[in-house]
């Protein structure tokens, strides 16, 4: 009794512990999708921000608006091609560590810009917005030059994999269609000068049933012949005729 009793209470705490580990792994999944949600709305909130006050501001205050959307949208737009295609390409490790170092100069010059935006010296901003713009079209070039590489990567791997089942396809498409090359085989070669089989030369001609035709000299003789007069022999004697009494 005291076993089954022991036994009951290992599988209360085992379950127990199931349920808490199952509670935390839950607890964090949500809170992490909770917080790309987040994330997520919070970039889409500074892009139409940014997209306002690139238009909508005159100057090197909308300038500076305008590269940041830029840089931003290069960056993520690159994030999230090497991120697709590095589980499916192991050698594009090396390329997302490039990228992860030139994203962390691009959130320096991003958080420099956003400080720039309050700047209440017009004049100062107008003097930094060359180097400003030079620094920002160097990293958006270099992101756009990963992003494109490895699109072009992608899609150089999915062409050879096209070309080579095409080339099954064909194979086993004359595989099943075997019986044309066997009749091609056994069908004998014309040979030279002969004529087609079509045209009518090259048909045989069918012999006619001769009619059998006699002479006209010939008597026609009846199908059966008419008994003779019998001979009749010395030894043989007359008949008597009969009487009539």
């Amino acid at each position: 009794m005291e076993a089954v009793i022991a036994v009951f209470a290992l599988l209360f705490v085992l379950f127990l512990v199931l349920g808490a580990y199952a509670t935390v792994k839950a607890v964090g999944a949500a809170r992490r999708s909770a917080d790309r949600h987040i994330t997520q709305a919070r970039r889409t909130v500074e892009d139409h921000t940014l997209k306002a006050k690139a238009l909508g501001r005159p100057g090197p205050a909308g300038e500076v608006a305008r590269l940041r959307l830029e840089l931003r949208t290069s960056l993520r737009a690159t994030q999230d091609a090497l991120e697709a295609v590095v589980t499916e390409d192991e050698s594009l490790k090396e390329s997302l560590g490039l990228f992860r170092r030139l994203s962390a100069h691009g959130h320096e010059l991003d958080g420099e810009l956003r400080r720039l935006e309050s700047e209440p010296d017009r004049a100062t901003l107008a003097e930094r917005l060359p180097g400003l713009r030079e620094r920002t079209e160097r990293i958006t070039q270099s992101a756009d030059s990963l992003r494109w590489a490895a699109h072009d990567r992608a899609r150089h791997f999915a062409d050879d994999d096209l070309d080579s089942l095409s080339a099954q396809i064909d194979m086993e498409a004359g595989a099943l269609r075997h019986w044309t090359t066997e009749d091609r085989r056994t069908e004998p070669a014309p040979r030279p000068g002969a004529p087609a089989a079509d045209t009518p030369e090259a048909r045989p001609e069918t012999p006619r049933p001769a009619t059998s035709r006699k002479p006209e000299s010939e008597p026609v003789r009846p199908a059966i012949t008419p008994p003779g007069p019998r001979p009749v022999h010395p030894w043989q004697k007359k008949p008597r005729p009969e009487s009539t009494t």
